[in-house]
């Protein structure tokens, strides 16, 4: 691969960064306050690739004053193209079910418990309504109603749980936290179809057959399918 070349794939990877970070594709790989740090890299690939053809041409013009011969890169540089074809050619799924079954829950204890608006009912995350089940209790939880939103996934024995995958800081680390379903669940489940549920807090509790966490349960009384969220991730976790 000459310098051409190496310049050429360059501009493609960093132009292909700003399209990521300039659209929703980059929520497939970072969480959305990484957007900044995705756009800078791709600006920054793109000033590498003009520099160095202001350089390729310094140097082929001294190459012609001097008669000097031009070395071949190594083949190796090839290598390159591969993390462009990945950006460009394969957009990947938001994990879903397959990791969620095969993963235990990491649920962890929220450090506090802001008070919660009085809406009816009360929108929360999956991660924020499991914290608050599990670890305050679900003090703050009973006699409201709740509304959630995930995907499913079905445990070996059937349970049925609604997921978010939560994640620190790209689709590397995300790791899923799980709520089971109980009460009036839609009699048909496929997993991976994102449902939002409304239901009430319940003491009941289950352990995640992968790592025996600990799994809050919510009574539905009510469930319907809806669109897969822009961001499919929970970025609540460990805020």
């Amino acid at each position: 691969m000459n310098r051409q070349a190496q310049s050429a794939v360059l501009f493609l990877l960093g132009a292909s960064l700003l399209h990521a970070g300039t659209t929703d594709l980059y929520l497939r790989y970072v969480k959305q306050g990484l957007r900044p740090l995705v756009l800078v890299a791709g600006a920054v690939l793109i000033a590498a690739a003009v520099a160095t053809v202001w350089y390729e041409r310094k140097r082929a013009r001294r190459q012609k004053q001097t008669d000097e011969h031009a070395h071949p890169e190594p083949r190796v540089s090839w290598l390159l193209v591969l993390p462009l074809f990945a950006l460009i050619l394969v957009a990947p799924p938001a994990l879903g079910s397959y990791s969620a079954t095969r993963t235990g829950t990491a649920l962890q204890e929220p450090l506090a418990y802001p008070a919660l608006p009085a809406a009816d009912p009360l929108p929360l995350s999956v991660v924020d309504y499991a914290g608050r089940a599990v670890y305050d209790h679900g003090r703050t939880l009973r006699d409201r109603r709740v509304r959630l939103t995930g995907f499913l996934a079905l445990d070996p024995d059937g349970t049925p749980y609604l997921v978010r995958m939560a994640l620190n800081c790209c689709a590397a680390d995300a790791q899923p936290v799980k709520v089971a379903l109980t009460g009036q669940v839609p009699p048909v489940l496929q997993p991976d179809t994102w449902l939002q549920i409304t239901g009430t807090y319940t003491p009941r509790r289950a352990e995640d057959p992968v790592n025996g966490g600990p799994i809050p349960y919510i009574e539905v009384t009510e469930a319907k399918p809806v669109p897969a969220p822009k961001d499919p991730y929970d970025e609540s976790w460990n805020n």
